[in-house]
């Protein structure tokens, strides 16, 4: 059957929660920068109109913007619901109510929705999901990974994370995946220590660290990983 866009839940976020979530300083902007499993994302727009190398993949891209944006509508109403369901899992600091979380997220959709055509023209959007990425070893700086591994537990497996750990590692030079936290939850993923362990027996550097971003109650850290 392939990949199915009514198994998606598209769900994107803006260039400020990306430097919040990432840790992402001015140094870092200059680097070139993989956003795997960006979907809908505004990350890959903002900071090109900003004169920076971004480089997006996710199975979304596949499909056509009008298709996107029919997919987002689908799904607002269900994913506002379930942040009403667990807000007592949230912190409402920056963000005060469900209702302005849903008006910053479509937000950064609409902005992704613009640009989508003309990244998927010059390249920046690429159509690739882990575990197997299209890229030369190497080829990136940095590889950012949001709300996918350890986030779904539930849904992959230990193998299905330590697969996709090493292919990032293989394909950019420095790794950085937040939250570490299982998703609609504040437990720490089970697969994040043995994957940690793996790398270390690998050879990598490892480094959970702390970030100003926080929306998931004790969801303000990052796992780090270069070699």
């Amino acid at each position: 059957m392939g990949f199915q866009l009514e198994n998606v839940v598209p769900w994107g976020r803006s260039l400020p929660e990306y430097i919040k979530m990432f840790d992402l300083n001015s140094d870092d902007f200059k680097l070139s920068i993989l956003d795997c499993a960006g979907g809908p994302a505004s990350f890959n727009a903002e900071m090109t109109k900003r004169g920076y190398n971004i480089v997006s993949c996710d199975p979304i891209y596949q499909f056509s913007d009008a298709e996107i944006a029919q997919r987002i509508q689908e799904t607002y109403p269900v994913i506002l619901k379930g942040v009403q369901e667990t807000r007592d899992h949230l912190v409402w600091r920056d963000i005060a109510s469900p209702e302005q979380l849903g008006k910053i997220r479509m937000a950064a959709m609409r902005q992704f929705l613009d640009d989508f055509p003309s990244g998927v023209a010059t390249g920046r959007y690429i159509t690739a999901e882990l575990p197997n990425l299209p890229f030369d070893l190497g080829e990136f700086d940095l590889a950012l990974c949001a709300h996918l591994l350890f986030t779904y537990s539930e849904q992959f497996s230990l193998d299905f994370h330590l697969q996709s750990v090493v292919e990032l590692c293989r394909v950019a030079k420095e790794v950085r995946i937040f939250p570490l936290l299982v998703n609609f939850s504040n437990d720490i993923s089970p697969w994040l220590e043995p994957v940690m362990n793996y790398l270390q027996n690998e050879g990598y550097t490892t480094e959970i660290k702390q970030v100003a971003y926080e929306f998931q109650k004790g969801g303000n850290q990052l796992l780090r990983i270069s070699k």
